[in-house]
């Protein structure tokens, strides 16, 4: 009997906390970009990654690349527009800085 209350005791805990295990595994880590990564991010926030291996491609690719003046952030509004934020001020660029660690 005691047995039982236990393995039941278990089992609640384990499914009321399975959700914020999910969670953390899945929108929690963010890795960084490899030599030859192409990231895409589409105005309703869908986004994609590309590893290029062809040179000739990745070499046409960087004609059109400018290298990031500084940390860049984007949000998703209740609209499901995609946004950039304008990190050009001190405070926004500390916050942008913050999230990407």
């Amino acid at each position: 009997m005691r047995t039982s209350k236990i393995f039941l005791a278990v089992c609640a805990v384990t499914m009321l906390g399975a959700p914020a295990f999910a969670a953390s595994d899945s929108m929690g880590s963010m890795k960084m970009m490899e030599g030859g990564e192409v990231m895409a991010v589409m105005p309703d926030g869908h986004m994609g990654t590309m590893k290029m291996s062809d040179e000739k491609m990745m070499d046409d690719m960087q004609k059109m690349a400018q290298p990031m003046k500084g940390c860049m952030m984007f949000m998703t509004g209740k609209d499901g527009k995609t946004m950039m934020v304008d990190t050009s001020t001190d405070a926004a660029m500390k916050e942008c800085e913050k999230i990407a660690k």
